[in-house]
């Protein structure tokens, strides 16, 4: 069984008026560096936000836990500097934001001027466990064209500066904003994605390795390979069912590896995946298969049923299955916000149902049905 774990960027709040607070390096430093659990925090590019790392998992169950005991750890540092934190991709309103310090970040804005002073973008870092590059290629590969359908199902920032952007997931047309990121094209061999990134690196816009925003690339620090396109989600329990689908998808890709992969030229993958960020799940996506619109439901079906041999494996089909079945009727983080803020166009009732969310503790086995699997 591969192993799984998760990143989650979280928006920093005051407790009292919920308005993004731009304090993220002092919650690290008041975290500290020991934790028992094995999960870290970390700064990222704003001060108004954090990074909660979660150790790696075996099973779905204790995925959801981790997630669950990350964002407690997350709340309780941000309560020392007086705030706390939000699953939200965006801030809903319009509010100035703050660079953290280093010579890094200061290199960033520099170099990428209103793109990097418009970045506030909290997403969700999938990485699965995986044995060379040459593995997590063929993954690449394979899963790129159903990377859409895991974005639409996280779908969870409709508001941005202050207006419904139309969007469910606006963060992914922030984020794209920045070069080499989005959907890739299909490399076939770990010398051709080894080709490509240099050839990026020689035209000097990436300024390291950190800065190859694709949706899915392998880790340049660890044995894993990252899937980026998701939101991070309101709910703990949706977060750990995507993830779980996202290792699913890597293993069967690995296991079938002598199928070719969908030849899906990336110009059209690009189209697939800004459909997903519009509609979410509470319309049509794009069918990988026909690369005709279809209705959410019937996608996501096609999409589990791809992976229904390993989620069967690893005793976590019926738990998958209840928690999408819970995004396709009630709607994603996206639609939970959008219900807040129509019952008095208020942003403090959109963020305060967001923090509801974030840090609701329902009972695991409510959620997470069967035993893990060895």
């Amino acid at each position: 069984m591969r192993t799984f774990g998760v990143e989650e960027e979280l928006l920093l709040v005051d407790a009292e008026s919920l308005e993004p607070l731009p304090r993220g390096m002092l919650v690290v430093a008041a975290q500290g560096n020991t934790v028992p659990s094995g999960h870290s925090l970390t700064t990222e590019f704003k001060q108004e936000q954090v990074e909660v790392n979660s150790p790696p998992q075996y099973t779905l169950a204790e995925q959801l836990e981790a997630i669950r005991t990350g964002r407690t750890l997350a709340e309780e540092a941000a309560a020392l500097a007086g705030g706390t934190v939000v699953a939200l991709p965006v801030d809903p309103g319009n509010h100035s934001t703050h660079i953290v310090q280093g010579e890094r970040n200061q290199q960033i804005t520099e170099r990428f001027g209103a793109t990097a002073f418009a970045q506030l973008t909290n997403g969700f870092h999938i990485h699965v466990a995986i044995n060379s590059l040459e593995e997590a290629v063929i993954a690449v590969d394979r899963i790129r064209v159903w990377l859409p359908v895991l974005l639409a199902l996280s779908g969870n920032s409709p508001f941005a500066k202050g207006v419904d952007s139309g969007f469910a997931s606006y963060r992914y047309q922030k984020w794209t904003r920045w070069p080499n990121s989005g959907p890739t094209e299909i490399y076939g061999s770990a010398a051709a994605y080894k080709a490509q990134c240099q050839a990026l690196f020689n035209s000097g816009v990436p300024l390291d390795a950190g800065m190859l925003y694709f949706d899915a690339r392998p880790s340049d620090h660890q044995p894993t390979l990252e899937v980026r396109v998701a939101d991070v989600c309101l709910k703990a329990e949706h977060a750990a069912v995507i993830a779980a689908i996202t290792r699913a998808l890597v293993e069967t890709a690995i296991r079938n590896q002598d199928q070719e992969p969908l030849p899906v030229p990336v110009t059209v993958l690009r189209s697939w995946t800004w459909h997903a960020s519009r509609y979410g799940v509470e319309s049509e996506l794009i069918q990988p298969h026909t690369g005709k619109p279809a209705p959410a439901a019937e996608v996501v079906a096609q999409l589990l049923d791809g992976v229904r041999e390993v989620l069967t494996e690893y005793n976590e089909l019926s738990t998958v299955e209840t928690v999408v079945a819970d995004i396709l009727q009630a709607g994603s983080g996206a639609r939970i916000q959008r219900a807040a803020y129509a019952q008095r166009h208020n942003f403090y009732d959109v963020m305060r149902a967001a923090l509801d969310a974030t840090h609701e503790h329902r009972d695991p086995k409510s959620i997470v049905q069967g035993s893990p699997v060895e």
